[in-house]
């Protein structure tokens, strides 16, 4: 009975140590896209916003050029990478079959140092993801449905 506890427990600490690595990073690399790019509940999406938002995320030390904010629910931005709603789009992205609310955010000026000021554009778009292992990972772009 002891040592079948201690197996048990042993099996049980050395559990995180033999997960593997890509498993973790493909998560650090998702939580990094939804850090950048993803806002469920804005408010305002006005310059205001854009200037907050990019502040709040470590995107203005210097003042990052350009920033799009998806705004919605977490598993349809996932069901891009899926055939659920998303399709192949050029070479190893996805373009969503639906689209979605984002808040494009433009430095203003011409220095990328702060302070940094933004130009909000708000709108519904399809947006293009690269994914990895199910999960985005990487924001390409966005567009209006032709």
């Amino acid at each position: 009975m002891m040592m079948g506890l201690g197996l048990l427990l042993l099996v049980f600490m050395l559990g995180p140590c033999l997960t593997p690595p890509t498993l973790a990073q493909d998560d650090r690399r998702y939580r990094h896209f939804l850090d950048q790019h993803y806002d469920a509940n804005p408010h305002g999406r006005n310059n205001k916003y854009c200037d907050t938002m990019m502040r709040r995320r470590g995107l203005t030390s210097p003042c990052k050029d350009t920033n799009t904010f998806i705004h919605g629910i977490k598993k349809n931005i996932k069901a891009v990478c899926e055939d659920e709603n998303g399709v192949p789009y050029g070479t190893n992205l996805r373009r969503s079959k639906s689209p979605f609310q984002v808040t494009i955010c433009k430095l203003r000026g011409g220095s990328n140092r702060p302070p940094c000021e933004y130009k909000a554009t708000a709108g519904s778009r399809d947006i293009v993801i690269a994914c990895e292992r199910g999960l985005p990972v990487h924001f390409d772009e966005s567009f209006y449905r032709p």
